[in-house]
């Protein structure tokens, strides 16, 4: 179902329940992509009252941290989800550590890009494929690029499928809230000090003062602060 002026308007003001509800009620395939950050403990908890088993893609890059790995065992472990774990083109990463080194994200912004491209968005391009919607756990106040986040919008890098933020307008202590009160998984990274989790290399904890997503890809004096997933210098 193609998605109305309307229906984003209306959306725009309905909870992060409504709106899930709503994606699955008018799509009929929809993946909730997950990276097993906070916000997707809320958004699994969300789905799986909405429908039996939701389909959940998270993204294997080949560097996630151990840690990852145990919570993403604990969800496939709970019988919530039916769980897809898209892993990069072998080929494509062979030939990008062949052309540029295993550490090519230490090289400059560009190759940093280039990483996060073959072992992310290509992947999730693959694993998207054949879904009306994908649901996301992004938030506006994690960052300048994701301030203009919509609820819902066509998505022009996955085909013009809906993606829905059902929590884009929640902040973190809304977040924390919401899992306590509901006794949900949660990455263990975060008792160290993380606040924003992605590859191993790629990802610290924060310091005092520091914003959300500041521990990542820190050595990057400027920049912007995306792996292409949800931003992409290039006009989609």
């Amino acid at each position: 179902m193609s998605l109305s002026v309307d229906a984003a308007h209306e959306l725009e003001e309905a909870t992060a329940e409504e709106i899930v509800r709503w994606a699955y009620a008018n799509h009929e395939r929809v993946a909730l992509v997950a990276s097993f950050q906070a916000e997707s403990s809320v958004l699994i908890h969300l789905a799986a009252r909405v429908v039996a088993h939701p389909d959940v893609i998270t993204l294997d890059t080949g560097r996630l941290p151990e840690e990852t790995h145990r919570v993403i065992d604990s969800f496939q472990r709970s019988g919530q989800v039916r769980l897809t774990v898209q892993m990069p083109d072998p080929a494509e990463v062979a030939e990008m550590v062949g052309a540029h080194g295993p550490n090519l994200f230490l090289d400059s912004v560009e190759r940093r890009r280039l990483c996060c491209d073959v072992r992310k968005v290509r992947p999730l391009q693959r694993a998207l494929a054949g879904y009306d919607a994908w649901i996301t756990g992004i938030r506006r106040d994690q960052g300048p690029t994701r301030a203009g986040t919509p609820v819902v919008a066509s998505d022009p890098a996955h085909g013009g499928i809906a993606k829905f933020a059902p929590l884009a307008r929640w902040s973190s202590e809304q977040v924390w809230t919401y899992i306590k009160a509901h006794g949900l998984i949660t990455h263990p990274l975060y008792e160290r000090g993380y606040t924003s989790i992605g590859c191993a290399p790629c990802t610290r904890a924060v310091q005092p003062g520091e914003g959300e997503r500041a521990g990542r890809w820190w050595w990057e004096a400027d920049g912007v602060k995306e792996c292409g997933l949800h931003w992409s210098p290039e006009p989609r």
